[in-house]
C-alpha cells in the first residue's frame, strides 16, 4: 500500500481480498449509522475490530443523549475497552463512516488504535487528513494509521440523503407555518 500526501493509505492499492475485508467491516459501520438515522440522528456509525471480531459498536447519539461527546467512535471505543477489559486498543482497527473529528481522533490516539478506516471525508471537521491529520502527527506519543474513502460513495450518500431529507422537512414546516399564519390574518 502507498501513502498519499495526507498520510492516508490508498485504497486503490488493495488486493481483492483486502478490499472485501475492509468493505465488510465498513458495511458493519454503515449498519450502525442506520441505527442513528432511525433515531433521527446524523447517520454516523463505527465498529472496533480485534482479531477479526467486532469488540465495539457505536452510532451517533448526540441529539438523543444531549451529550456532545456521544459520537459513534467514542461509543465504539468505550465498548471495546469494556469488552477487552483494557483501555489500550493497540491491536484494534476502527471503521467509521465519516472522517473523525478532533475529539474522536484524540480518543483514538489515547486508546492506541492501530488503524482507522473511514468512509466519507469531512470538509468541515475532519482531522484524519482533510483539515489536518492529528492521527499521524509525530509529536504525539502514538500515531494511528489512516485510510480514507472506504465505500466512499455509500457513506457519502448516506449523509447527503439524510441532510437532503432534513432540509425538505424544514422547508415543508416553514411552508405550513406560513399557511397557518396567513389563515389567522385572513
Amino acid at each position: 500500500m502507498t501513502s498519499t500526501e495526507e498520510g492516508n493509505t490508498d485504497t486503490n492499492q488493495w488486493t481483492a481480498k483486502e478490499r472485501r475485508v475492509h468493505e465488510y467491516w465498513m458495511r458493519e459501520a454503515i449498519k450502525e449509522a442506520r441505527k442513528a438515522e432511525k433515531l433521527r440522528e446524523v447517520p454516523i456509525g463505527a465498529v472496533v475490530v480485534y482479531q477479526n471480531q467486532i469488540v465495539g459498536r457505536g452510532h451517533n447519539l448526540r441529539e438523543t443523549s444531549h451529550n456532545a461527546t456521544t459520537h459513534a467512535e467514542m461509543l465504539a471505543i468505550q465498548e471495546a475497552n469494556h469488552t477487552l477489559d483494557n483501555w489500550r486498543l493497540a491491536d484494534c482497527d476502527l471503521y467509521v463512516t465519516l472522517e473523525p473529528c478532533p475529539m474522536c481522533s484524540g480518543a483514538m490516539i489515547l486508546s492506541r488504535i492501530r488503524h482507522v478506516y473511514f468512509g466519507a471525508y469531512d470538509q468541515k471537521g475532519g482531522t484524519a487528513g482533510t483539515l489536518m491529520n492529528l492521527l499521524t502527527d509525530s509529536r504525539f506519543n502514538h500515531q494511528v494509521e489512516v485510510t480514507g474513502g472506504v465505500l466512499l460513495d455509500d457513506t457519502k450518500a448516506l449523509l447527503q440523503n439524510f441532510f437532503k431529507q432534513l432540509r425538505a422537512e424544514k422547508k415543508a414546516m416553514k411552508k405550513a407555518k406560513r399557511a397557518i399564519e396567513n389563515e389567522d390574518k385572513g
